[in-house]
């Protein structure tokens, strides 16, 4: 049977930063667009010469991270469009992996070489290059994250040889935490050494226990010696919505000088739980040091468009300063518009806009009209969700599809989790004018911020028509 209830979105908030922030992008208009309006030559913002470039590919978006060690670079291949298969040409068109440039002359570099990684696998924000002595190995090792793009995927992390980056050798390939048979999905990972012993930490897409650190010593061998839920040290902030606390990314410093001298300090982006210290001296024992707090109301946001609104949160990545006294953060902030949210029982609930669909507030004002639950909405689901054209809708009014984020944790589900996009297309395809995605569990902390919102980004290209 449908689940109906009629829902109002009022935006005279989002209204109000539409404009605000129309004039705080102007400055950049280019960084995330089309090649204008980015940084080179000399510039306003830095003296920043553009000395050589190399072009990989054609496919937009397609590398996803880049690394650099010595004379070589090695950009992350993040899949083409049909990297879940089917698979044509075997060994030879490999679904992902990483590009080897050589950039000794920087003016000319030039590609000398691809490592591939498993079929249906492909790397995304966690790669990273770095020298490590040990009893057991010496020598350059790449690291990569491991996620999936199709049902034969490898998770964990890769660890090849790159001393020799014209011949690189696989030391470790789909190594990690493991449920069933496949090590679980990572989005990064980091390696450092202290003494005579290498560790990695990667963050755990499939677990509460994200931070998962990793003995490396014997880099054929790894070792899972820790894992820590940073979540037990309540650093999300749920009074804010601030809930959707987990690990981003992560880097390791041992450092020379400083408050923590002599010490090997983790600095993990937690997304919603903002940035948080901890002692990884002895990696097998992690020690919680602290973490930073979001403003009540966003300061930039304040100063620059005159609008209070909370924040989004959003710790995506941080680095220490060289003199160990400060650290670097940078939010990757999705949701520029807010929304409230009210059902016709009473109840009234905070939200937030994609920054990618159509404003709630240019396409109608207020939205207005019936709901019908579609259950996850992803691509597999669409033939079972009713389409917008069986709704009896009076003046005024418009179709809304309510749908679910994920699915995650859904023992009755088989499928992975689809993007937002994907989910939104849905709707549009089946003729409703919004959608509503509801946050999952975890999302909601567990259900200790059972409100937190969350709007990630477009994970995928269409047309878009709909808010």
């Amino acid at each position: 049977m449908q689940r109906r209830k009629r829902a109002m979105l009022a935006v005279s908030l989002a209204s109000l930063l539409v404009v605000g922030l129309a004039g705080a992008v102007a400055a950049n208009p280019g960084q995330h667009g089309s090649n204008d309006g980015h940084l080179l030559g000399t510039g306003d913002w830095g003296k920043i010469e553009l000395v050589g470039q190399l072009e990989v590919t054609q496919t937009e978006g397609l590398v996803a991270d880049v690394a650099a060690y010595g004379d070589y670079a090695y950009l992350a291949n993040w899949g083409e469009e049909d990297c879940a298969g089917p698979e044509t040409g075997g060994v030879n068109t490999p679904d992902s992996g990483a590009w080897v440039i050589d950039i000794s002359d920087p003016a000319n570099p030039v590609e000398v070489g691809f490592i591939a990684m498993p079929q249906d696998t492909r790397p995304g924000e966690g790669m990273q290059v770095t020298h490590i002595e040990t009893a057991k190995f010496t020598g350059d090792i790449l690291v990569m994250n491991a996620e999936a793009c199709g049902k034969n995927y490898k998770g964990g992390f890769m660890l090849y040889d790159v001393t020799n980056p014209l011949k690189p050798v696989k030391l470790k390939e789909g190594f990690g935490e493991r449920t069933g048979s496949d090590a679980h999905q990572t989005h990064s990972a980091f390696v450092w050494q202290w003494g005579n012993r290498a560790y990695l930490v990667s963050q755990d897409e499939e677990d509460l226990s994200d931070v998962d650190i990793y003995d490396i010593t014997n880099p054929r061998r790894p070792r899972l010696i820790s894992e820590v839920n940073l979540n037990d040290y309540a650093v999300a902030q749920p009074a804010l919505n601030l809930g959707d606390s987990f690990l981003h990314d992560m880097t390791v410093k041992c450092m020379t000088s400083g408050v923590y001298a002599n010490r090997c300090i983790m600095i993990a982006s937690y997304w919603d739980g903002g940035y948080v210290l901890l002692d990884v001296t002895n990696p097998a024992n992690p020690i919680f040091i602290g973490d930073t707090d979001y403003a009540a109301i966003d300061p930039e946001l304040l100063e620059q468009t005159g609008v209070a609104l909370t924040p989004e949160g959003n710790g995506h990545q941080a680095e220490f300063t060289k003199d160990n006294e400060f650290f670097i953060g940078t939010d990757e902030d999705f949701s520029p518009y807010r929304a409230l949210l009210q059902t016709d029982d009473g109840g009234q609930y905070a939200a937030g806009e994609f920054g990618w669909t159509i404003p709630i507030g240019e396409l109608y004002g207020t939205l207005n009209g019936p709901t019908v639950y579609g259950g996850y909405g992803c691509p597999a689901d669409r033939g079972s969700i009713p389409d917008a054209s069986t709704l009896t809708l009076a003046p005024g009014e418009e179709a809304i599809l309510v749908l679910q984020r994920g699915p995650l944790g859904d023992p009755s589900q088989t499928q992975g989790a689809c993007f937002f996009s994907e989910k939104v297309e849905t709707a549009q395809l089946l003729g409703y004018d919004a959608v509503i995605i509801a946050n999952h569990h975890n999302g909601g902390l567990g259900g200790d911020a059972p409100d937190a919102q969350f709007c990630g980004g477009q994970g995928h290209e269409f047309d878009i028509q709909i808010s």
